[in-house]
């Protein structure tokens, strides 16, 4: 199995192959949509091989939004978790709420 990181420059090369690096991000943020709609469906209808699929296919359009808005997606999950490493809070209803919306 490869890696994150190799899978991640995988996808990088394949869409520079395509341009679809120098494509218009608005486009490529429809395209999330759409992806995170069959997510949504996959979940719905309890079809886990739609859910992986999708969670993927997410994975790679943001990847790709990432290198259009001329990011790197290793580095922006890479600040995401240094913002939620240490994070506090409690679960409510099935949602983690963190530790500064608990007063609210």
């Amino acid at each position: 199995m490869r890696t994150i990181n190799d899978l991640t420059t995988a996808i990088e090369m394949w869409a520079v192959d395509r341009k679809l690096d120098e494509a218009q991000p608005e486009k490529q943020m429809l395209k999330l949509q759409e992806e995170v709609g069959e997510l949504a469906a996959g979940l719905a209808r309890g079809n886990q091989d739609q859910v992986i699929d999708a969670i993927g296919d997410v994975y790679v359009v943001l990847t790709i939004l990432s290198m259009q808005l001329h990011l790197d997606v290793r580095d922006c999950v890479n600040h995401a978790y240094y913002q939620i490493k240490d994070r506090k809070g409690e679960m409510r209803d099935g949602v983690f709420v963190k530790e500064e919306d608990l007063h609210d």
